[in-house]
């Protein structure tokens, strides 16, 4: 079943209005260790964070209203509790602009899925807008502003497949074989907090060093806690690895499983149940986005030129 009807959301026809669409690229955890806690109560993490060519999608219409809204707003979801509002008033504030925007979504990426739709919508919204807006930030101060909003948009800011250590913000480039991933959802809802404030959540993992990386010799400390508690990530799970080695991504619920190429990627996609809802997706080592700011810093630089 094609992703796209994992979620339900309103989609403009943004060609009609002069609008681009901005790729918010999924990633996967290949894996996940968490090798202890901080004082403060955040666990300090190893990663491998996978790029991948498939996402959500955005689009800005600025305007001098000073106004942030959403066009397309999320089911369930406030306004003022959407990681894209809060990171286009971030970027506000933190500029000291009263510009507006009003925002369009189309939503392929399931929420709670342990693929990053959330932390990349706000990494999208603060590398467009950053362009869009004219604020001109550097990288590294748009991935620090990230961090307020959480772990993971760091990594979406700056775009490339990565080692990631401490909470997340800790990254190191590390270019992999570009391989194919069928990512099933299980149609369940995990809370990440839920996750990480389990008792019996594994925090004692010794530290590795990255050059020592093989897929094989890791795993993801938070998917036997999941497993347990959600059957039917396990019973995914126990489906796919018949077919290929699979893993659970971040803190579920979604699970991956790797494919030297697309053909046998989308063979095996074509075998799952209808329940499950499912993708197939390159790695790749630069993400869209910044393949889309590259593009847009191009557009801007000839504009100026004329």
């Amino acid at each position: 079943m094609d992703a796209a009807l994992m979620t339900n959301s309103k989609v403009t026809n943004l060609q009609e209005i002069g609008l681009d669409w901005w790729p918010s690229p999924a990633k996967l955890n290949l894996f996940l260790h968490i090798n202890g806690r901080y004082p403060n109560g955040y666990h300090q993490l190893q990663s491998l964070f996978q790029m991948l060519d498939y996402g959500d999608k955005l689009a800005f219409d600025i305007n001098d209203s000073g106004v942030i809204s959403m066009a397309t707003p999320l089911k369930g979801v406030k306004d003022e509790d959407n990681l894209i509002v809060r990171a286009a008033k971030l970027l506000a504030e933190h500029a000291h602009i009263n510009k507006g925007v009003n925002i369009s979504l189309e939503k392929c990426l399931p929420m709670g899925g342990g693929i990053g739709g959330g932390s990349s919508n706000a990494a999208t919204t603060l590398v467009a807008l950053n362009q869009l807006w004219g604020v001109k930030l550097s990288e590294d101060e748009l991935a620090e502003l990230g961090l307020e909003l959480g772990a993971d948009v760091p990594i979406f800011v700056r775009g490339l497949t990565a080692f990631a250590s401490g909470v997340g913000e800790e990254i190191t480039p590390a270019p992999q074989e570009e391989k194919w991933y069928l990512v099933a959802n299980p149609n369940v809802h995990i809370s990440t907090a839920e996750v990480f404030t389990a008792e019996k959540l594994t925090r004692n993992t010794p530290i590795m060093q990255w050059e020592d990386y093989q897929f094989e010799k890791t795993r993801n400390d938070c998917q036997q806690l999941v497993v347990n508690r959600y059957p039917e990530v396990a019973n995914l799970l126990q489906w796919l690895v018949h077919y290929a080695p699979s893993r659970m991504t971040g803190t579920g619920a979604c699970v991956f499983a790797i494919f030297s190429d697309d053909v046998c990627a989308k063979q095996v996609q074509a075998k799952l149940p209808a329940a499950w809802h499912s993708f197939v997706a390159k790695g790749v080592n630069r993400s869209p986005l910044l393949q889309k700011l590259k593009k847009s810093e191009h557009v801007y630089a000839t504009s100026d030129k004329k």
